[in-house]
């Protein structure tokens, strides 16, 4: 998602995984063993990936998602920059946590009652994880204790304030660049436990889109990314859990090159295309299975690109002309949907209604008609990014500070009764003087 402001067979049976605390036991088995380098560092979890879901809960959301993305990749949102060179660890810690706190409280203030927390930025987590190391976002270095839990911290203050927490990950990113400085990085932390995956399992770690990735066709690091995701949520009372449209992330001058890995696990699949859908369906299914067995009341949620598929190239596409996610990123989200495998989708709709090749009021009706016969709900990202923010192509964004279009679009989310709540993408943005008005108008439409 951070880039709009610019998505298994090969292991042996466990019997009858089903019990949370011999999930946890499995899924934590990671990053033990002292020698160098680990032969494998993954306990799988085949019994849970092959389990059937459980069926669908009836029961609608009792109240609209008044919601907003908080990133802490580069910082972006959280926590503030100037709190990694504090005098002291408490003076950082304090800083650090009266930012969230205030935060929260003018999140509160505006009405929300989400807030989408990005806890794994890349390679790196902000809990005390036994799989990752703790982000560097904290202290500035890969693997240094904070000297508290954010996490915990994040869902004390937000529960308290009778706010949700979605724990927001993303699965396949290990760093947001290639740079020298950060391969050093990565490499320091050999000596650490849990030391960063780069270092663990290079075979397992691709370039693309100039940044460390993960490359999703291997099966065991799918199974390390679902291992992650059952800490958390065995751990930590989230209220749900959120991927973002980072599964295949291929830049132009920099595509994944996973021909190898197409070679070992891509026979019987009709082209690359199709098998790299299939490992980004086997992901979503496992993740999935594996919430609802340790918590079934978890909500499991994707945010992908805004267009499935255009209508050119499907006649079941929405009538747009943009990127779209089953092309793009190998994610067919409108098949997740219909198999019931999410219990929320949030499409990143970042378009006016007056764009044609994306109109927002197109897509917004395109994904109400897919969720109609499904027990999945609807959240539709909305961009306050670009609100206030002069563009030659969307100059609806800056006429009356954007609050126009801003309103046509919550106008039409809560006219639809498939639409089940709207995302901010992202919090920062609430802080910045071109979107003031637009923030005065949500807290006289939502605010208390």
């Amino acid at each position: 998602m951070e880039h709009i402001i610019a998505g298994s067979h090969s292991f042996l049976p466990v019997a009858n995984v089903k019990k949370p605390g011999v999930l946890l036991a499995t899924a934590l088995l990671l990053a033990s063993c002292s020698s160098a380098p680990p032969r494998s560092l993954i306990t799988p979890l085949p019994a849970v990936a092959k389990q059937p879901l459980p069926a669908p809960s009836q029961q609608k959301a009792p109240e609209l998602v008044r919601g907003v993305w908080l990133a802490t990749v580069s910082r972006l949102d959280w926590p503030p920059v100037t709190s990694v060179n504090a005098s002291s660890t408490a003076m950082r810690i304090n800083q650090q946590q009266k930012a969230l706190s205030d935060k929260l409280d003018k999140l509160k203030s505006l009405g929300i009652n989400t807030v989408f927390f990005q806890v794994k930025p890349d390679g790196t987590a902000l809990w005390p994880s036994k799989i990752l190391p703790w982000s560097d976002m904290l202290t500035g270095n890969i693997g240094e204790d904070p000297g508290y839990d954010p996490l915990q911290f994040m869902l004390d203050e937000a529960h308290k304030r009778g706010m949700k927490v979605h724990a927001w990950f993303n699965p396949y990113r290990v760093s947001v660049n290639t740079k020298p400085t950060t391969v050093a990085e990565l490499n320091r932390t050999l000596s650490l436990h849990p030391a960063s995956v780069f270092v663990l399992r290079r075979d397992w770690i691709r370039t693309a889109g100039d940044r460390f990735v993960l490359d999703p066709g291997i099966p065991e690091a799918r199974d390390w990314i679902t291992s992650i995701v059952a800490e958390v949520v065995a751990r930590y009372p989230v209220d749900g859990v959120q991927f973002d449209d980072y599964f295949y992330t291929e830049s132009p001058g920099s595509s994944l090159n996973d021909s190898q890995t197409f070679m070992q696990y891509g026979q019987g699949f009709a082209s690359k295309a199709d098998w790299r859908r299939h490992n980004t369906q086997q992901l979503i299914e496992q993740v999935s299975r594996t919430i609802k067995q340790l918590k079934p009341n978890v909500e499991f949620g994707v945010s992908p690109a805004g267009v499935w598929r255009n209508l050119s190239h499907d006649p079941a596409g929405s009538d747009t002309r943009g990127a779209a996610a089953y092309d793009e990123a190998y994610a067919d989200t409108r098949r997740w949907v219909q198999q019931g495998l999410l219990d929320y989708i949030a499409p990143q709709l970042y378009w006016p209604f007056s764009r044609d090749a994306a109109r927002y009021d197109v897509l917004a009706k395109w994904w109400a008609n897919v969720v109609k016969p499904t027990n999945t709900r609807l959240y539709i990202g909305v961009a306050l990014y670009k609100v206030g923010e002069p563009s030659k192509n969307e100059p609806d964004w800056t006429i009356n500070g954007g609050v126009p279009e801003l309103k046509k679009q919550l106008d039409l989310n809560e006219s639809m009764p498939q639409i089940n709540g709207t995302i901010l993408f992202r919090e920062n943005y609430l802080n910045q003087p071109q979107t003031q008005q637009a923030v005065s108008y949500l807290r006289s439409r939502w605010g208390s």
